[in-house]
Formats: C-alpha cells, structure tokens, sequence
C-alpha cells in the first residue's frame, strides 16, 4: 500500500470491514493534516471511480467510509478495487478533491454574543487581540461535516489551542457560534448545547432545509473569518442573505 509520512505509522492506511457491506479506509488514528488530506482525496477518487455497486461514501476526520450494494458485487471483488486503488499513489501526498471553495465570514468576537473569549484566550495563552488574530489570519480547511445537519470541524489551529473542553455544557450556543477545543473549531449550524468554547458568532446560514443544496460547506472547503464590530453584525445579519459570507473558487 502506500507509504505514508514520516510522522504516522507505517500500518497507515487499514482497510477494515464494517458490517456486511460496508469498508472502512482509516489513514491515522489522530487527526494530522496528511491523514485528513489522504482521507478527502480517497474519497473523491473513489467517487470518480463511478465503481457499479458502490451506494455510499463519506469521510470523518482521518477516514473513508464505503458502502456498497452486495446485489451488485461481492465482498472480495470490492476489497480487491480498493486495494488496488490504495497502491496507485501516496494519498498523504495526493491534491485535495477539486471544486472546493474558500469561504470568508463576517464574524464578532467575544460581546455578549460569544462570552467565552476572555477565558479561553487565557487558556490558550493568548491575549483577547492575539487570540482573534490566530483564529482568524489563516484559511481553516473543513475537515469532515458531522454532529448536526450540515455542521463542520475545522481546523487546525496552532498548537497552544490544544485546549480542553469545558468540564461542564453550556445549555446551548445559537446557530453560527464559533466554537474552539483540541486545536478544532466547530461552527454550529443549529443550536444546541456544547462542551466547545463559545469564542464568536456569525450569522453564516450553515444549514438551509428549503434550499436546493441544503448545506452550504463541503468537506475540503476552506474558511476564513472576517473580524466585525458588533454594528457590522448586526446590518449583516438583517440586511444580506448570507449574512455578509461569500466564496472564491480554490485551484
């Protein structure tokens, strides 16, 4: 199979069996940025494959999910193209899947709309200012979609953001809450109550059940979040259909 990093295991990647009919492709057991690459780009080569009974795949964080009809094709048959598949190149090393997009969005730190800043940046050992600049001065890749309808993990940050969850829940975040632990933010696309730190709020309209394409995020998509005053958000969020959010194809 192919020869993964330097960094990760040389078992990388495992083919596993889930079920009847289904393949699980695992390419780490901790999230890195070439396990989360490999995962996506697998993925996408498998779609593309077109493969005659294949009726399901996904990625999470480091691994790909595969689900085939066994009307279609057989358990050995499916193993073998997989296989074949995983020796063709280095997938730590292969291009992220095409048609992602970068996205900027609008976002206020801290306020009353996102109360966790101060103690969060203090666990990060970060001043309120350094703590916004680190979050938001680099694209954020969507790493896997997961929890809620259309909701993403992205990541990563630097490594002092390494930090804890909270001990305790928050009852609840609104939808668009920037959220940050162990070097991930998670951008909430409903509300609901978290273990995250509750660090900014967006209005970015994650989820739209009516919508032609419900989700607006992929995985492999990029974000980054545009620091707004609190009068900005707040025109943003009444006046503009994504809330002030827009895209830039990504080569």
């Amino acid at each position: 199979m192919t020869h993964p990093p330097p960094d990760l295991h040389p078992a990388w990647p495992q083919l596993r069996t889930a079920g009847v009919s289904s393949y699980v492709v695992s390419f780490a057991d901790s999230l890195s940025e070439p396990a989360n690459r490999a995962a996506l780009a697998f993925r996408a080569a498998v779609d593309r494959m077109q493969w005659a009974g294949l009726e399901e795949s996904s990625t999470s964080l480091v691994s790909t999910y595969l689900r085939y009809d066994p009307a279609w094709t057989d358990h050995h048959a499916m193993r073998t193209r997989l296989v074949d598949l995983l020796t063709t190149q280095n997938w730590f090393e292969a291009p992220l899947p095409e048609g992602r997009k970068l996205w900027h969005v609008p976002t206020v730190f801290g306020t009353d709309l996102a109360p966790q800043l101060a103690e969060t940046a203090k666990a990060a050992g970060r001043s309120e200012a350094q703590a916004i600049s680190e979050v938001t001065q680099n694209p954020l890749r969507v790493q896997t979609i997961g929890f809620a309808p259309g909701q993403p993990y992205l990541g990563e940050l630097p490594a002092n953001w390494d930090i804890p969850r909270q001990t305790a829940l928050t009852p609840r975040v609104p939808s668009g809450a920037l959220t940050v632990a162990i070097r991930q933010v998670v951008l909430f696309s409903v509300s609901a109550p978290t273990g995250w730190h509750h660090i900014g709020q967006t209005a970015f309209p994650l989820f739209r059940p009516d919508a032609d394409q419900p989700f607006l995020l992929r995985v492999g998509d990029e974000v980054q979040f545009k620091p707004v005053s609190r009068d900005v958000f707040e025109t943003l969020r009444t006046q503009e259909p994504l809330a002030g959010a827009w895209s830039d194809p990504l080569p």
